[in-house]
């Protein structure tokens, strides 16, 4: 065997092709490319592998599947050994493969896979050894012929079905290539009606024994009732068990033989399905870009052909908002070229606008006037762009900013076997799951939660807002703009101890103060409150229900966020939706928003409905779309709110709305004609070098950043937070500990203390809140905690001696 190492540059320099891999290991088929030595000249090349039922196959292309094998081998048999951070090295009997993954996380997946699926075919091995035998194995298989490889198919039923695939067995490299004519579905057919015609045998002969089994059991019988010696009585006892054992054995068999051919046929309908359903897909998904290259091709010569329109119109929407592009006057057009569209929602409140274009714009272009309120002059239309910022930063730049930081320590790079981990994590609740730092970021729920206020001059602008309709636009981005945060951010929080807390004080910088407080851990909810000098006051309680069901991880925050706004006394709430983070054991982490929020103005009455489309992959919708509709007290729309939750939002306001026809579901759209939508909010851009610092953003880069005078409860004083965050983990996992150990230490404690309560029958009080406290909301109805005051004053004074030691 050539020595493999001496060629690894030519496999590294390949080694930025990911690797295909499909589903988790543990499951039937896993299949994937890697990279296996072939020889000095040649080095590694990309090979497509597929591994089933032990056995690890390998071809030139995922088409050579259907017809030429390269090679085979049986798992059972085989030593699996790991050389250096990607290198995977099989050997079975004088046959070695020497393959490499392109990334350490891929080979550790592939090692995890080949690892239970040969225990798997050990196990099955050593359940059939009586009758798999007499299997010629892989390995019989001699270099330079070519014949037909037995395989054992599972058929969930602990049996083995032996099916032949013709295996070119030549050299990897060989020019010449012999592919087999393919199966069809006439050969498919055939083999059926040869199964079913050898189960016809099978009933036949199932007869007889049950025959002559019942003709021996009454001679058994009657040999039984004469009279013969006691041990000759036992004999014939044993020998009729066993033919009875034996006729039970052989309807078992036929009845196992007869769910496979059905499991066969059903098989083989199921397949023919998915067949169809795929070659579907394909045609939707090639006319589907067939579909955008048109579109882009004519935004193209609209923008080469109308250059001003990127001065005059700098709001002007996009495709990726759900825009089609305004029809040029040399195309065939039923409309007029000032009529743009929107494509339409099929779910409810299901509506297609139509933008009008309205005279008076075209004279206030020069100014950057959006029109969204009707061409009638107010604060919040009058705003112009000028800013390098797309949001609104008046009043930010009154007081000199203090210079915070804007850089952490890089993430280290520590490798992980998330199978290990989470396989027995299914079904359980996370917050009780003990974690390691490896799938936390350095910070904790509480400052995560105080990210919400990311786009805070939102709400000043809103605060502004004569118009209460208005001011629920600004409302709405301002709600949808808490996850933009979160789209690359798929590592855990920490979460906070009972009695931890995180204050935010921006007073000379943006005007608020925001303090945190964990005011229960099972289960884990945070009370957050945040009073701003600008004419507003925020405050939430959330608890955080999480599930893992193997595939993905939902995460679902109950609780209700009210806004106030001091001048005009409306009164907002709403709740969040759920996130869904994608690919936990196998893939790429990727998280996903889904849900509706509503959004009430309980002085007016007047509300929002906002809908955050899940991804799907077929979708012609723009990922992470949301929209909605603002309406006034009888339900009236006004406004159309787009974009999407990792990017931007839009809104245009109606001016005309009529019911059109129905949709593909047989649900009625709405029609609205709109004026043309402007911008409320977009996401700022991320720090430089933000993928190697958890893909924080500007603000959650500051908020571990040492602070003095905080609370002795602040989780900028986390220990295991802080050593994880300057990247030592170990150090931080046995902090980790440490501190979880003591908190149970405490519940223990008081659980002690509220039994002796009990039997001295006295009353227990039970933890307390330091900083919140539980009132009834008139509102919702709900019990929620709400901030009860003091904490600013003893920040004043520096007086913490009422606080907890939980650290």
């Amino acid at each position: 065997m050539s020595d493999p190492g001496k060629s690894s540059a030519s496999a590294s320099s390949a080694t930025n092709t990911t690797t295909a891999a499909t589903p988790a290991p543990g499951s039937d088929t896993y299949k994937g490319w890697l990279f296996k030595w072939t020889n000095y000249l040649k080095g590694y090349q990309r090979r497509w592998f597929v591994l089933s039922n032990g056995l690890l196959s390998y071809y030139r292309t995922q088409a050579e599947m259907a017809h030429t094998c390269r090679g085979t081998i049986n798992l059972a048999t085989a030593h699996i050994d790991t050389e250096d951070a990607c290198n995977i090295v099989l050997s079975s009997g004088g046959r070695t493969y020497h393959l490499k993954a392109s990334t350490e996380v891929e080979r550790q997946k592939w090692v995890t896979a080949l690892e239970l699926a040969k225990a798997k075919a050990i196990r099955m091995m050593n359940d059939q050894s009586g009758s798999v035998r007499s299997l010629p194995s892989p390995q019989s298989v001699l270099p330079g012929h070519s014949q037909p490889l037995p395989v054992p198919v599972n058929n969930h039923s602990g049996n083995g079905l032996l099916m032949s695939f013709p295996m070119n067995s030549h050299s990897d490299d060989s020019g010449e290539e012999e592919p087999t004519s393919r199966s069809d579905r006439s050969e498919l057919q055939g083999a059926l009606k040869t199964l079913a015609s050898k189960l016809d045998d099978l009933c036949t002969c199932n007869e007889l024994i049950a025959k002559h089994g019942a003709a021996l059991q009454r001679s058994l019988s009657e040999l039984e009732a004469l009279r013969v010696p006691l041990e000759g009585s036992e004999k014939i006892k044993a020998v009729n068990e066993r033919a009875t054992l034996f006729r039970i054995t052989s309807n078992a068999m036929i009845n196992a033989c007869r769910d496979f051919l059905e499991l066969a046929e059903s098989h083989s309908r199921r397949w023919q399905r998915v067949l169809q359903h795929e070659r579907e897909q394909r045609t939707h998904l090639e006319e589907t870009i067939e579909q955008l290259a048109k579109q882009h091709n004519s935004l193209e010569r609209a923008w080469r052909e109308a250059p001003t329109h990127s001065t005059n119109t700098p709001d002007t929407p996009t495709t990726h908002t759900g825009v089609s592009e305004r029809p040029r006057k040399e195309e065939a057009s039923d409309e007029d070229e000032d009529t743009e569209y929107f494509d339409a929602m099929e779910d409810s409140p299901a509506f297609i606008t139509v933008t009008a274009t309205d005279p008076s714009q075209h004279r206030r272009s020069q100014s950057n006037l959006s029109g969204a309120s009707g061409g009638q002059p107010s604060d919040w239309n009058l705003e112009d762009h000028s800013s390098p910022s797309y949001n609104d930063l008046s009043g930010k730049e009154v007081q000199p900013r203090r210079k915070r930081r804007t850089r952490i320590p890089d993430k280290p790079n520590y490798s992980l076997n998330l199978w290990s981990i989470m396989k027995n994590c299914i079904g359980k609740e996370l917050s009780k799951i003990p974690m390691p730092v490896n799938f936390n970021e350095p910070l904790s729920m509480l400052q995560r939660l105080t990210e919400d206020l990311e786009y805070s001059e939102l709400l000043d602008k809103a605060a502004r807002c004569e118009n209460s309709l208005e001011q629920m636009c600004l409302v709405a981005a301002f709600s949808v703009s808490s996850y933009s945060t979160t789209v690359h951010r798929t590592a855990k929080p920490f979460n906070p101890l009972l009695g931890e807390t995180y204050e935010l004080d921006r007073l000379e910088e943006f005007g608020y103060r925001s303090l945190c407080e964990q005011v229960s851990h099972h289960p884990p909810a945070a009370a957050h409150h945040v009073m701003s000098q600008r004419g507003w006051t925020l405050w939430q309680e959330i608890t955080i229900a999480s599930k893992f069901r193997g595939k993905y991880l939902s995460i679902m925050p109950l609780g209700a966020i009210h806004l106030q706004f001091h001048s005009s006394g409306n009164h907002y709430v709403w709740r969040k939706v759920t996130s869904t983070v994608h690919n936990i054991i196998v893939g790429k982490l990727w998280i996903d928003q889904s849900g509706d929020i509503d959004i009430v103005n309980h002085r007016t009455k007047e509300t929002c409905q906002l809908k955050f489309s899940p991804y799907s992959y077929f979708s012609r919708e723009v990922p992470r779309k949301v929209t909605g509709v603002v309406a006034d007290s009888e339900g009236q729309a006004h406004y159309i709110l787009s974009g999407t939750w990792d990017e931007r939002m839009e809104s245009a306001k109606i001016v005309q709305s009529s019911r059109g026809s129905s949709g593909a579901e047989g649900k009625q759209k709405t029609v609205y004609q709109t004026l043309s939508p402007r911008l409320l909010w977009k996401k700022y851009p991320l720090p430089e070098n933000a993928e190697n610092m958890y893909y924080f953003s500007s603000l959650a880069l500051t908020l571990n950043e040492e602070e003095a005078a905080v609370s002795l409860t602040d989780s900028r004083l986390r220990p295991d937070q802080r050593l994880m965050e300057e990247g030592r983990w170990d150090e931080a996992n046995t902090e980790k500990q440490r501190l979880e150990e003591k908190q149970r230490a405490v519940r223990r404690r008081r659980e002690a203390e509220a039994s002796n309560a009990t039997d001295e029958g006295r009353e227990y009080e039970g933890y307390q809140p330091l900083w919140f406290h539980q009132r009834m909301d008139p509102l919702t109805g709900e019990t929620s905690f709400v901030y009860k005051g003091g904490y600013w004053e003893a920040k004043e004074r520096q007086d913490w001696s009422m606080c907890p030691d939980i650290f």
